[in-house]
């Protein structure tokens, strides 16, 4: 944030003129507090109450940290409220979908399969992800009875071997994506349906809840161990009429907490 004009003072004695200097700053950090809380109350509040060391995105480095994009919201349209707004029974994003889904940190290679046509994943890439042929078909249905409308993606690899994808679904209100949170997604505290590259994966209850963004429900997973030949995180997010899937592997080695719940939280952000 930019420091504000100061006011014209007479010259004074160089005890004023530090005095002066600690005002300012602390001008600065109140502003800084101020806009905060306009953007996002509901993240702000656990941010500010965290050690550094505790929030993804925020912690001392080198931490393991990606380089992110300065993030930005894509603008609504004139008139339409925002996917959280009370005015706004359906949960609807009225910004372009495509243009919400996290882009890929400094130094990643891009996955441009995940592009898929005119930024519009097909369903059936997206069920990719999902080990089980069985499961697919059902879950596959389930989208269809409910009314899926759109997937956008987005993938990368950084340079240590973790590829990361995640999916954007969109559906017609909050109450439908709400319902498939609950039955399909963590019906029993695990996932409904396996992942890839996975035999079993527990609820990953060590991300600190502090990070959770108001209004967006997240459930997140890592595979147990033995791994196999990678390890998996992934990670639902509920948010209006969007179920985000956010997935990270990595082949020969493990997935690092840091950047996985970094990504989660910053994707929960943009949707929020």
């Amino acid at each position: 944030m930019r420091d504000g004009a100061a006011a014209d003072v007479p010259p004074g004695p160089p005890a004023a003129e530090k005095d002066r200097r600690v005002l300012r700053a602390f001008l600065r950090w109140t502003a800084a507090v101020v806009v905060f809380a306009a953007v996002g109350a509901g993240t702000a509040y656990g941010i500010t109450r965290m050690e550094r060391t505790e929030v993804p995105g925020l912690a001392t480095q080198p931490d393991g940290r990606w380089e992110y994009p300065e993030l930005t919201k894509p603008p609504l349209p004139a008139g339409s409220p925002g996917p959280l707004a009370p005015d706004n029974a359906s949960g609807a994003h009225y910004a372009d979908l495509r243009a919400l889904v996290l882009p890929a940190p400094a130094g990643a290679t891009q996955d441009t399969a995940l592009r898929g046509k005119d930024g519009w994943l097909a369903t059936k890439d997206f069920l990719a992800e999902y080990a089980d042929e069985e499961e697919r078909q059902e879950f596959s249905d389930r989208l269809l009875d409910d009314g899926l409308r759109h997937i956008a993606a987005r993938g990368w690899t950084t340079p240590d071997g973790t590829r990361t994808r995640i999916y954007l679904l969109r559906f017609g209100t909050a109450a439908v994506v709400d319902g498939i949170m609950a039955d399909d997604m963590v019906p029993y505290g695990t996932p409904a349906y396996r992942l890839r590259g996975t035999e079993y994966s527990d609820y990953d209850d060590g991300f600190p809840q502090a990070s959770e963004v108001k209004g967006v429900q997240r459930t997140t997973y890592a595979e147990s161990e033995p791994y196999g030949d990678e390890m998996v995180r992934h990670a639902y997010l509920a948010a209006g009429d969007t179920l985000a899937l956010v997935v990270q592997s990595h082949k020969g080695g493990t997935v690092a907490e840091v950047p996985f719940r970094q990504t989660v939280v910053l994707q929960s952000q943009l949707l929020g």
